[in-house]
């Protein structure tokens, strides 16, 4: 399993905001260019790209969210220790430790005016858990995984029945995928071929949360508009949001440094490392705990299905050409430790890795492959200010044990579909997972059983009974508020 995600850094997240752009008359809208918006506004929908997972974040509403925490320099993140109310008031676990109970709030309503009702929330889940793909891998990271441990007590009192004590099960109920939908408004467009109405919800909303869309033009512009309706939470201070897709880093940058834009979040690291020694924009880094990049190599295809072949990669790789050229330093490393074994639990941890040709040749000689091989290196366009010169620079570098390389670059929109594929022998991805805790990251990249994240098909039965066990612990299971 160490051999499999060898390039592992943690990203920071950086954003730059143009400080006068909030003008007097300007001060409830933001403006914020991005490389790629929203593929479809269904994150329960096949293929739907992270843009889509924050546009559903923004549009609905969850039983619960998370709290936050800040720090020394003022910016915020989600506290991912600790639950908070957003349509539940509440919630008590059964002594019996069977069952959780959620009160709702019953002056909450849909976008549309419909009251936000238990029968909502149990379609909702039914359909996550029912739809198939992510969101039903998702729910079942947190065991919930049939229709009839969803249970209307009354119009404002909602249960789930618990298949088991799993310690990923309330805080599960705060991520992206697990959103309350307007039953009412997509049973109308649902079809005896199509029950969860996908195809009108991927370019319809039928939410409750704090915006809700305006207008959506693909490839273009997501225009955001607040619910002045909105009861689970503080009412935002900004009334529109306009998300323009401007494809160009050259372009965002201009954008920001000219005052017509005043956030981005994905320029290259080159222009975050730049901007941050001016003192026209804010730039603000924030570590994403569990969000890191790899190569990865498919061990049901050969040559990677040998060990020995995926080891060689591992020593070859140019970590800190990497670091210094793709990041520009803007992360964190995880490679380079010099343990044989961890002495600790923290996680993420560096792995025991760096550039060495000469091992990294003698390993493939050892796998049989003397003189190399050709293989094709992929990785997703919508994230290429990171991947395209990694990719680069991991091409160059397998050259020099013999390992030619064509890369392949995919559309971002087409990324997740891809990956689905299992196909691609060598890739450069992105993995961050919602919650930051070990068993979680290790059940989507690792676990046997998923076969939405483990990209690269690993399979271990002992380490799928050590993720169970980790998620398993009574002793850890978060109870109640």
């Amino acid at each position: 399993m160490k051999s499999l995600r060898l390039l592992c850094v943690v990203g920071l997240m950086g954003f730059g905001s143009f400080l006068p752009a909030l003008a007097q008359d300007r001060r409830e809208t933001l403006v914020a260019v991005t490389e790629v918006g929203p593929n479809s506004m269904d994150i329960h929908g096949v293929g739907a790209n992270r843009p889509s997972y924050g546009l559903s974040w923004n549009v609905y509403d969850h039983l619960m969210t998370y709290g936050k925490k800040t720090f020394p320099d003022g910016t915020m993140m989600y506290d991912y220790s600790t639950l908070a109310p957003e349509l539940a008031t509440s919630w008590q676990l059964a002594p019996d430790g069977k069952s959780v109970t959620f009160m709702l709030r019953q002056d909450a309503t849909f976008h549309d005016g419909t009251p936000v009702t238990a029968h909502d929330v149990k379609w909702s889940f039914d359909r996550a858990v029912s739809i198939g793909g992510f969101p039903t891998f998702q729910m079942k990271a947190g065991s919930l995984e049939k229709p009839e441990q969803f249970v209307v007590v009354d119009d404002y009192t909602f249960r789930i029945d618990l298949l088991r004590q799993d310690r990923l099960t309330m805080p599960d109920l705060g991520v992206p995928v697990a959103i309350v939908i307007n039953s009412k408004l997509a049973k109308q467009h649902a079809t005896p071929d199509d029950p969860w109405a996908a195809e009108w919800l991927k370019n319809n909303t039928a939410g409750g949360g704090a915006f809700k869309i305006q207008s959506w033009k693909p490839g273009q512009e997501t225009l955001y508009i607040r619910f002045d309706g909105w009861k689970s939470g503080p009412l935002p201070q900004l009334k529109r949001v306009i998300m323009r897709e401007v494809p160009s880093a050259a372009n965002r940058r201009a954008l920001l440094e000219r005052g017509d834009a005043d956030i981005s979040f994905d320029l290259p690291p080159k222009d975050f490392n730049e901007l941050s020694k001016g003192n026209k924009l804010r730039v603000i880094g924030i570590p994403i705990e569990n969000s890191m990049w790899d190569v990865g190599m498919n061990v049901t295809k050969p040559p990677f299905d040998n060990v020995k072949v995926r080891q060689a990669v591992a020593y070859v790789l140019p970590y800190d050409k990497i670091m210094d050229a793709a990041f520009y330093g803007r992360a964190i490393k995880l490679y380079g430790e010099t343990w044989s074994r961890p002495s600790s639990a923290v996680w993420p941890q560096p792995f025991p890795y760096s550039t060495d040709i000469t091992k990294a040749k003698a390993l493939l000689a050892e796998a049989g492959y003397l003189h190399g091989f050709e293989t094709t290196l992929s990785f997703d366009l919508g994230l290429a200010t990171v991947s395209e010169p990694s990719a680069l620079l991991v091409q160059e570098a397998l050259e020099q044990i013999g390992i030619k390389t064509t890369i392949n670059k995919i559309p971002g929109a087409n990324w997740r579909g891809a990956l689905l594929k299992k196909d691609m022998p060598l890739i450069i991805n992105n993995f961050g997972g919602w919650l930051n805790y070990p068993e979680y990251f290790f059940f989507w990249c690792y676990h046997g059983q998923n076969a939405v994240f483990n990209t690269m098909s690993y399979q271990n039965p002992a380490l799928d009974k050590l993720i169970d066990e980790a998620r398993f612990t009574a002793r850890h299971f978060l109870t109640s508020k």
